[in-house]
């Protein structure tokens, strides 16, 4: 072997020494890195279970909250009804007890506005006759 090819050799062997180092330098800190966001994991899921927990709870408190909501809609609405009813019948009984003698009230006007226009009729039939007769008399 000549000189160059036993330096060419050594050049080799000095590059893949200092790959395998640094290769293994690599594994040792991605293996610090892991373990590192293992502990970070677990810490991050420590603090978070409580606070999934509250979630849960927080869920579980609106879901009745919103089911008793809809359960006194329910009732208000069905009392709505009732009173509008209710409130229907009462004002057709109030209507029907006004209507009806305000009718009665009405035909006894309607009577005596005809019997006074029957007396004006007499007194205007009687004035105009006596006129008549006046006229005559003369």
């Amino acid at each position: 072997m000549n000189d160059w090819a036993v330096i060419f050799l050594g050049v080799i062997a000095v590059a893949t020494l200092a790959t395998a180092i640094v290769q293994v330098g690599v594994l040792v800190a991605a293996s610090r890195l892991a373990r590192r966001i293992e502990t970070l994991v677990d810490r991050v899921e420590q603090e978070t279970k409580p606070i999934f927990g509250h979630l849960n709870a927080i869920g579980r408190d609106a879901s009745r909250a919103a089911s008793l909501a809809t359960a006194q809609m329910e009732r208000v609405d069905h009392l709505m009804a009732v009173l509008a009813e209710r409130l229907d019948v009462l004002l057709r009984t109030v209507q029907e007890s006004v209507a009806a003698p305000a009718r009665n009230s009405a035909a006894i006007v309607a009577g005596f506005r005809a019997a006074m226009r029957v007396v004006r009729e007499f007194r205007a039939h009687r004035s105009r006759a006596s006129e008549d007769e006046e006229a005559m008399f003369i």
